[in-house]
């Protein structure tokens, strides 16, 4: 069986991703992993019934400018103001530490500088997608074991944000400083215009047509795609642009009927993304690889733990609290696997290190997930003294 067209190609993914999704329950999984192994399964280094992955990657990469919309948008500025302070303490000198454990193991596997520094880096941040969708949606937003995981996870992504935005940046050049100029002056260009247009545009157009919500759907939408495609002209990446379009966005009262409506298109991109990666994973680098990603995921999640545990208890965090809200944040993150992707494609780092990050945090999304489903409260529980929505 090949899928030649983009038909079978959706038909592929989608059905075969309900059926993986079902074994993937049992088994107490997150769907990610689902999607990520249904790549390795039919894609090219597979049993090659997706044989070209490139169209998929296209169309996949719209699920990470939703994904950064959706962040921005719960990102208010009053809110970023109320979460610093204890939040980014245990932020920064987390993500420090994560960033000597990964460096250091990727030095000892024989990794170059760069190399080991963006492995570093890529351990730096938890799954924003895992640590939401196992927390119910009543700790999520009315406890302080939500509050302290979503702070603590908005400032990570803040920080990853930068990380892309410094991928972008071509170092080689003789004229990196002006390069590296250029993209922060179109940095605030782009926020200074999506600022001006929602003020003066976008928030009268809403208000106008409150009631239609298809309107609000398609102008969400355009507003999002609009600023992502500004800023890839302006030579920031699309996603950094999306993002900006979310957090402008983000004190519009209508921002929260936006994020519910278009939660649904953005994991249908996902999937795709997902599918993408596992799919682009290339099976004949495991045997070499193999070991130095079960070492570096097994210290990322015995670290994470305890680091998070350890940070959060030191500002006065009770010790129940402390240790839930490092077990959730006890893995590698999504944004590791767009910062391997991206350092790849831009030559930054070798294949093998964008491999080894990719599949270290395929592990720690496996182990993670299960502990998380197996020890607390969360919506896929099938214990039900867990299982809460």
């Amino acid at each position: 069986m090949n899928a030649e067209s983009i038909t079978d190609v959706v038909f592929l993914i989608f059905t075969g991703a309900a059926v993986l999704a079902t074994l993937g329950l049992y088994a107490r999984q997150s769907l990610p992993v689902v999607y990520i192994a249904l790549g390795v399964l039919v894609g090219p280094w597979g049993l090659g019934w997706v044989g070209n992955v490139h169209l998929v990657e296209q169309i996949a990469h719209i699920g990470i400018i939703f994904l950064l919309f959706l962040l921005g948008m719960n990102l208010a500025p009053q809110k970023l103001l109320a979460i610093l302070g204890r939040s980014l303490l245990v932020t920064c000198v987390s993500s420090l530490l994560f960033l000597l454990l990964g460096s250091g193991l990727a030095g000892l596997f024989g990794f170059g500088f760069v190399d080991a520094l963006i492995i570093g880096a890529a351990m730096m941040f938890s799954s924003t997608i895992l640590g939401i969708k196992l927390l119910p949606t009543t700790v999520l937003h009315h406890r302080h074991t939500g509050e302290l995981i979503i702070s603590i996870l908005l400032l990570q992504d803040l920080l990853a944000i930068v990380i892309l935005m410094l991928l972008r940046t071509d170092w080689q050049e003789p004229q990196h400083l002006w390069h590296a100029t250029r993209l922060l002056l179109a940095l605030l260009g782009v926020i200074l215009f999506a600022w001006l247009f929602e003020r003066h545009v976008l928030i009268r157009l809403m208000r106008r047509f409150d009631r239609i919500h298809e309107y609000l759907f398609l102008l969400a939408i355009g507003w999002c795609l609009g600023v992502a495609k500004l800023a890839a002209l302006l030579g920031l990446s699309a996603e950094i642009g999306a993002f900006i379009a979310g957090v402008v966005l983000a004190t519009n009262p209508v921002a929260l009927y936006i994020g519910d409506s278009l939660r649904p298109l953005r994991d249908f991109f996902l999937i795709l993304f997902f599918f993408a990666l596992g799919a682009g994973f290339d099976l004949g680098l495991i045997p070499d690889l193999l070991w130095p990603a079960l070492l570096l995921a097994g210290l990322m999640l015995l670290a994470k733990p305890l680091v998070f545990t350890s940070l959060l208890r030191g500002i006065g965090e009770a010790p129940h609290r402390a240790r839930e809200v490092g077990m959730r944040l006890g893995q590698i993150s999504e944004f590791s696997l767009f910062i391997a992707v991206l350092a790849l494609q831009t030559g930054t780092i070798t294949p093998r290190a964008a491999y080894l990050v990719q599949l270290a945090t395929i592990f720690t999304f496996i182990v993670s997930a299960y502990v998380i489903v197996m020890r607390y409260p969360s919506p896929i529980a099938l214990d039900d003294r867990l299982r809460r929505d």
